[in-house]
């Protein structure tokens, strides 16, 4: 039992890093994700036209990073930064239409059915 544990350990300690080497250097990387995010979001409202304003984007944003505040494995942080870089650059680049940045909004505004009535009349299996 205790060599299982002293095996676990030592595979735990020998797994590399993506980018991050600390803690630190992760919430480093986090929040200048999240400034990048902040200072882009007037010229994402203003391409792609969509019908909210920059508080409620910000907002958003703001909404989107807390929903992460607890991962502390620093390579699921390093792994959700490299995903929030590309969407930036996908946005910024105006690689996606209107559709896919309203979708962040969707699954706030509209609460999933729970009775059989409501699924039924939104067609929701």
């Amino acid at each position: 039992m205790a060599a299982s544990r002293e095996a676990v350990k030592k595979a735990v300690q020998q797994v590399r890093p993506i980018l991050s080497v600390n803690h630190g250097e992760a919430r480093k990387r986090a929040l200048n994700l999240y400034k990048a995010w902040y200072r882009q979001i007037p010229y994402i409202v203003m391409d792609y036209d969509i019908p909210k304003s920059i508080q409620q984007c910000r907002a958003k944003l703001r909404e989107e990073f807390l929903r992460h505040r607890n991962v502390t494995d620093i390579r699921v942080i390093d792994m959700l930064v490299i995903k929030g870089q590309m969407e930036l650059k996908e946005s910024v680049e105006i690689w996606k239409q209107k559709g896919h940045i309203m979708r962040y909004w969707k699954e706030s505004q509209d609460p999933k059915p729970t009775d059989f009535l409501s699924k039924f009349i939104q067609g929701v299996n």
